[in-house]
C-alpha cells in the first residue's frame, strides 16, 4: 500500500481564476502590455520543470502529446480497462503536474504519483492517438519517465540536497560541502545565485570541477569578469551562460513586444532591462529592471517576472522562476493605501529598538490585484518584492495582495475544517476571509517591509554607528554584521526562507492587535475582537497542520510558510497560562483525532508579549548576520519530537491522516485576434485545467516540447 500522502485525491478542489471583469476595463493598449507580459511568463515558467525533477520536462511533454491530440473526453472513451475512479486519477495527476510545473507539490515539496496501476496507464498510452501518430516518439517518452515517475524510492519522495532528496538546482552529486563552496565562491566574484545552477565534476586525480550556469538565452562567454574559469579554495569553478536557452529567449521576445505598449517611460525602462537580464543572464540587470518597477506607482497592470522565491532550492539560495500579471482592485487597494500611510507610525510599535529599524520607509506601492497569469509552481495569496537586500534598504519594494486568489483559495466550509472545537467553527468560517486579509496585509507590509540590516560596504563604510548601537538581549555593542556582497540568503541560507516568514507571520499577528489597523479594514468593537481571535486561532491551527510538511526520517521541513507557523504554535505553546491548549482524542469516526483551543480573553495578556519576545529575538540575530545564535534560536523551536505532553510524532501521524488537499486553480489564456486581445476561460475541473495547458503554447507547442526534452536529456546523466 502506498502512503495517501504521495496521491492527490480525485475530490481535490479546482477553481477558475475569475479576471474577465478586471480585464474587459482595460484599454485594447493595456491588454496587449498584459497579453505579451503574460506570454513571457508562460514561456519562462516552463523552466520550473527542469528546476523540479529530473523527469518532470519529459513527463510534462508526455502528457501535452496525450491530451493534444485527444481531449480528456475522447480519450476516456478508449480506456475501457479503466474504472472511472481510475480515469478521473489520471486526469488529476495530469492537473497537478500543470499547475504544479513538475510531479512535486509546490507547498510541501513531495511527490505525487499517478493513483492508477502503472500497466493501465501505460496500455491507455499505448492506445492513444499520439502513439498511434507517433509510435517511437511515444514510446520513447514513456520510457525515459514512466519507471521515474510512479517511484517512490526514499531519495525521491521528496526535493532536498544530497541523501535528503532530489533536487535538479544541483547535480545528484552535490552535498550541503558543495553548496557552502559555491556561495563563497559566488559572494567573492559578487555574482548572485539568483538565476543559476551547480553542476560538478571530480576528476581522475579527484579535483573537484564545479559548472556555474546563468540562465540567459545567449550561450556563448562574453568577456566579462563573471563568465570564464576560476581556482578558488582548490576547486575549479567555471562560469557560463545559457541555461534553459530557448526558454529564455522566448521571455525576452515577448518582454520586448510588451515594450511597444508600456505606459510610461518607467514600463519602458523595466521591461528593456528584464529583457536584458534574460538575455544575458544578467542579475545587475534584473535589479535595474526592479528600481524602474518600483518607480512605476500605480500602475492599472501590474507585473513582475525572474528568478524570484528561493523556497525550493535546498541551500535557501537560487531563485525558481516566476511571472505574474494582474489588474488592480481598486477598493481593497484604496485600504491598502491607508495601511501604507499609517506604516511610519505603526512601524515604532514594533517590539525593537529604534537602532534596528530602517533610517527611511520608503512608502511602496500596496495593491490589491485580481490575477490574470501567474506562472510557476504555484500562487501565492500575497507578494512582497524584490527580494533583493540592497535594493529594498534603499530604493523600497511593493506590496500586493491577490484579491481574486484569496477569495477561491481561502473559501472555508464548516464540514472541512478540522482539529477545531465546535463551538469555534462557525466564528472561523465567518472571519477566515476577512482575518487572513489583515494577516496578508500587515505579513507583507510591516513584516517583510521592516527592520535594517547592518553593513559595511566594501569601501569599509557602515550603515549604523558601531560605538553605540547595542544588542537589546545583552546589553552589548553589537559585534557581528553583512560584509561586502554578503545578503540575507547567503548568510542564513538554509533556514532563511522559513525564518523570514516567521518574522513577517510574528509582525502579523502583534499588529493585528491595533485597533487603528483593524479600522483601516473597517472592522470595529466585537467585530474587530471576533476578527483578532479567528486570525490567532487560525496561526496555532497552521501551527498543527504544518506537521504534514515534515519529514521524520530526515528530520527536515519541506514548506518555509508551514515550519514557520509551526515554530510560533511552539511559541505560544511555550507561554503557558492555559492560553493554547493541545490535546490528543478520537473522532466519531473511531479515528485519532486532535482539538486545538485559544483562550481568547488571554491574547493580548500572555500572546502578545510572548509573540514580542520572540519577534524581538528573531530581528536582533537578523539584523546583526548572527547566523549561529539565529539557527539555534529557530532550530530549537522547530523541532518535532515525541516529548508529551504534545508528542508531535503522534500528532503528525493524526495531521496526516486527516489532511487537506491544497486547490489547484485553472487560469485563463490570451490570444491576439486582429487588434483585440481574446480571453479564452475554462472550466474549474481537471479537465479545464488540462485544456488550458493544451491550448496555452498552440503557436510554437510542439517546438518548445523538443526543446526541453534536448534540455533534459542533455543533463540527465547528472542524476543518474
Amino acid at each position: 500500500m502506498v502512503d495517501s500522502q504521495y496521491f492527490l485525491p480525485n475530490d481535490v478542489g479546482i477553481s477558475p481564476l475569475d479576471c474577465r471583469e478586471a480585464f474587459q476595463l482595460l484599454s485594447p493598449s493595456e491588454q496587449l502590455y498584459a497579453h505579451y507580459i503574460s506570454r513571457a511568463s508562460w514561456y519562462g515558467g516552463l523552466a520550473v520543470l527542469l528546476q523540479t525533477s529530473p523527469e518532470s520536462p519529459a513527463v510534462y511533454v508526455l502528457l501535452q502529446r496525450l491530451f493534444r491530440a485527444q481531449p480528456p473526453s475522447e480519450l476516456q472513451s478508449l480506456a475501457t480497462s479503466l474504472t472511472d475512479e481510475e480515469y478521473q486519477a489520471l486526469l488529476v495527476y495530469a492537473a497537478g503536474v500543470y499547475a504544479n510545473m513538475g510531479n512535486y507539490k509546490s507547498f510541501g515539496d513531495t511527490k505525487f504519483i499517478p493513483n492508477l496501476p502503472k500497466e493501465k496507464l501505460k496500455a491507455l498510452v499505448w492506445q492513444s492517438q499520439a502513439f498511434q501518430d507517433n509510435p517511437s516518439e511515444m514510446e520513447a517518452l514513456w520510457s525515459s519517465c514512466g519507471d521515474r515517475m510512479y517511484s517512490l524510492e526514499e531519495r525521491q519522495k521528496q526535493l532536498g540536497l544530497g541523501d535528503k532528496g532530489i533536487t535538479t538546482y544541483f547535480s545528484g552529486n552535490c552535498g550541503l560541502e558543495d553548496a557552502e563552496l559555491a556561495q563563497k565562491f559566488l559572494d567573492s566574484k559578487n555574482l548572485s545565485a539568483y538565476n543559476t545552477r551547480l553542476f560538478k565534476k571530480v576528476e581522475a586525480d579527484g579535483k573537484r570541477c564545479y559548472e556555474v550556469r546563468l540562465a540567459s538565452a545567449v550561450k556563448e562567454e562574453e568577456t566579462d569578469n563573471k563568465c570564464g574559469s576560476f581556482e578558488f579554495e582548490g576547486a575549479t569553478f567555471r562560469v557560463l551562460r545559457g541555461d534553459y536557452a530557448p526558454l529564455m529567449r522566448k521571455v525576452a521576445e515577448n518582454l520586448k513586444k510588451a515594450t511597444a505598449y508600456a505606459a510610461n517611460e518607467n514600463e519602458k525602462r523595466m521591461l528593456e532591462e528584464y529583457s536584458r537580464s534574460f538575455t544575458l543572464g544578467s542579475i545587475d540587470a534584473h535589479k535595474e529592471g526592479s528600481r524602474y518597477w518600483i518607480k512605476d506607482k500605480g500602475p492599472i497592470v501590474e507585473s513582475y517576472i525572474g528568478f524570484i522565491e528561493s523556497y525550493r532550492d535546498p541551500f535557501g539560495s537560487r531563485g525558481e522562476f516566476e511571472g505574474f500579471v494582474a489588474m488592480v482592485n481598486k477598493a481593497m487597494s484604496a485600504r491598502f493605501a491607508q495601511l501604507v500611510s499609517s506604516a511610519e507610525v505603526l512601524l515604532p510599535e514594533l517590539p525593537w529598538p529604534a537602532d534596528f529599524e530602517k533610517d527611511l520607509f520608503l512608502k511602496p506601492d500596496f495593491t490589491s490585484l485580481d490575477v490574470l497569469t501567474f506562472a510557476g509552481s504555484g500562487i501565492p495569496a500575497g507578494i512582497n518584492i524584490p527580494n533583493y537586500d540592497d535594493i529594498r534598504q534603499t530604493d523600497g519594494f511593493k506590496n500586493v495582495s491577490l484579491g481574486n486568489v484569496l477569495a477561491v483559495a481561502y473559501a472555508t466550509k464548516k464540514e472541512q475544517i478540522t482539529f477545531l472545537q465546535e463551538e469555534d467553527k462557525d466564528l472561523y468560517v465567518a472571519w477566515k476571509g476577512p482575518s487572513f486579509e489583515v494577516q496578508v496585509g500587515l505579513h507583507e507590509l510591516l513584516g517583510h517591509g521592516s527592520g535594517k540590516l547592518f553593513v559595511q560596504d566594501e569601501k569599509g563604510n557602515f550603515n549604523f554607528d558601531q560605538k553605540t548601537v547595542r544588542n537589546p538581549e545583552t546589553g552589548e555593542l553589537i559585534s557581528s554584521w553583512y560584509k561586502g556582497s554578503e545578503t540575507w540568503d547567503s548568510k542564513f541560507s538554509t533556514i532563511a526562507s522559513s525564518y523570514e516568514e516567521c518574522r513577517a507571520e510574528c509582525v502579523g499577528l502583534y499588529l493585528c492587535l491595533n485597533s487603528h489597523v483593524l479600522s483601516i479594514f473597517g472592522h470595529e468593537g466585537t467585530d474587530a475582537d471576533d476578527l483578532v481571535y479567528v486570525n490567532w486561532l487560525a496561526m496555532v491551527r497552521a501551527g498543527l497542520l504544518g506537521l504534514e510538511f515534515y519529514t521524520p526520517e530526515s528530520q527536515s521541513w519541506r514548506q518555509a510558510h508551514m515550519q514557520a507557523r509551526f515554530v510560533i504554535l511552539r511559541v505560544l505553546l511555550e507561554a503557558g497560562e492555559g492560553l493554547v491548549t493541545l490535546r490528543h482524542t478520537t473522532g466519531a469516526d473511531g479515528r485519532p483525532d486532535a482539538i486545538i483551543s485559544l483562550d481568547r480573553s488571554k491574547i493580548r495578556s500572555v500572546g502578545q508579549p510572548a509573540i514580542a519576545r520572540f519577534l524581538c529575538r528573531l530581528q536582533v540575530h537578523k539584523s546583526t548576520a548572527d547566523v549561529e545564535g539565529g539557527r539555534a534560536l529557530y532550530e530549537r523551536y522547530s523541532a518535532v519530537t515525541a516529548s508529551e505532553p504534545e508528542n508531535f510524532l503522534k500528532l503528525r501521524d493524526t495531521v496526516l491522516l486527516r489532511k487537506e488537499t491544497r486547490k489547484m486553480f485553472v487560469q485563463a489564456n490570451t490570444r491576439v485576434k486582429g487588434d483585440a486581445v481574446e480571453l479564452l476561460e475554462y472550466e474549474g475541473s481537471a479537465a479545464g485545467l488540462i485544456r488550458s495547458f493544451t491550448e496555452r503554447f498552440h503557436e510554437d507547442g510542439e517546438e518548445l516540447e523538443k526543446e526541453l526534452l534536448e534540455l533534459s536529456r542533455a543533463d540527465s546523466p547528472c542524476w543518474c
